[in-house]
């Protein structure tokens, strides 16, 4: 159940809100002027959220790449990838020696 209050609430119940925050684990939406405002919503329960937006973006990306796999199956050694890295590195390394 959405849980909205006037901002002036923030201001004026702050404890009553921190309350409700913690205790229900859903956010409080402010309003201005009638109009949503911001949210305030426990740490805890944002960063819950955040890591599983970050977990769905991983995902999504991993069946991005076997997707991309099966229409070109292309592989890639070590040496490919890590080999022209390798010798940007060696010279950086070698001008910094210089």
């Amino acid at each position: 159940m959405l849980n909205i209050r006037p901002v002036s609430d923030l201001r004026n119940k702050f404890a009553e809100i921190s309350k409700i925050v913690h205790e229900s684990g859903e956010p409080v939406i402010l309003t201005k002027n009638g109009y949503a405002d911001m949210i305030v919503w426990g740490a805890e329960e944002f960063e819950l959220y955040q890591a599983n937006l970050w977990q769905q973006e991983v995902v999504f990306k991993l069946k991005e790449t076997e997707e991309r796999i099966k229409e070109n199956p292309v592989w890639l050694t070590g040496e490919d990838i890590f080999g022209p890295i390798k010798s940007e590195l060696q010279k950086m390394v070698s001008k910094d020696h210089d």
